[in-house]
């Protein structure tokens, strides 16, 4: 499983984040400790806002942790608001294009988890992709099949309804397959001013993701950045967290995501 973080706040070094904390994604990509998958080795992506609409992105199939590029781009960008992602594949190659976050025009994405039995349902999932988003297709992850679905079911207009319409719609779709393996959606988007994080399973193994308000800032993750894990509150199952303003709401996925666990 992947581990990812996304911060909300003052502008910032990405270095802060990235490599300073005592438990920091970096360190995490080497020994995560809430993951059955303790080394996500399989590469790494940025995405950051800064004065333009649209996100910056940096993608690199080597393990952050041994990426010098990494170290000097994260001394050097600011941002107040930016994802970051280390990979632990679930099957697809490792190769750029499948490393997180993924953009769409002001919208970044990013996700760590699986649809059960991915291969034998992506040609049906790949067809519900409408025409005009399939070219924005670039690899071949079932994390960008998901975020194309909820751009194609109105993300950029009704975000939170586009999530649990997706969400119910790949269910759907694996309950009329007859498919056991479960679904784990743990994931964050972001329109560039506000986030919306999802943690979400079709069986009792959630992957984990936790939100913590600071003074100036808040960080939503797969696991705390201290070891102490003081002040990091854990989303419970099925409910999503809205960020906003460096607060959090957390609230429950409506009651037809549950009936499907």
């Amino acid at each position: 499983m992947c581990r990812w973080m996304a911060y909300q706040g003052d502008s910032v070094y990405l270095e802060s984040l990235l490599f300073e904390q005592e438990h920091s994604l970096v360190h995490q990509s080497l020994s995560a400790k809430k993951s059955e998958v303790t080394v996500n080795a399989d590469g790494f992506g940025l995405g950051w806002y800064d004065e333009r609409e649209e996100p910056g992105l940096y993608h690199e199939i080597l393990p952050a942790w041994s990426d010098c590029n990494l170290k000097s781009l994260a001394k050097h960008i600011r941002s107040g608001l930016f994802f970051a992602h280390v990979r632990a594949s679930t099957g697809t190659a490792t190769n750029r294009s499948n490393c997180h976050p993924f953009s769409y025009k002001n919208w970044l994405f990013m996700h760590n988890g699986q649809i059960g039995e991915y291969e034998s349902l992506r040609w049906q999932l790949d067809r519900l992709i409408p025409e005009y988003l399939y070219n924005e297709r670039r690899g071949a992850t079932d994390s960008e099949v998901i975020f194309l679905l909820m751009i194609a079911n109105g993300l950029e207009t009704n975000p939170e309804q586009a999530i649990t319409d997706t969400l119910a719609q790949i269910l759907d779709i694996m309950k009329s397959k007859n498919i056991k393996e479960a679904f784990r959606f743990t994931s964050v988007l972001s329109d560039g001013t506000d986030m919306i994080a999802v943690r979400f399973s079709s069986d009792e193994q959630c992957p984990s993701l936790y939100c913590k308000r600071f003074d100036d800032h808040i960080v939503v993750a797969s696991e705390p950045l201290e070891f102490s894990g003081n002040g990091w509150e854990l989303v419970p199952e099925s409910c999503m967290a809205k960020i906003k303003n460096r607060d959090y709401q957390i609230t429950p996925l409506p009651a037809l995501l549950k009936m499907a666990v």
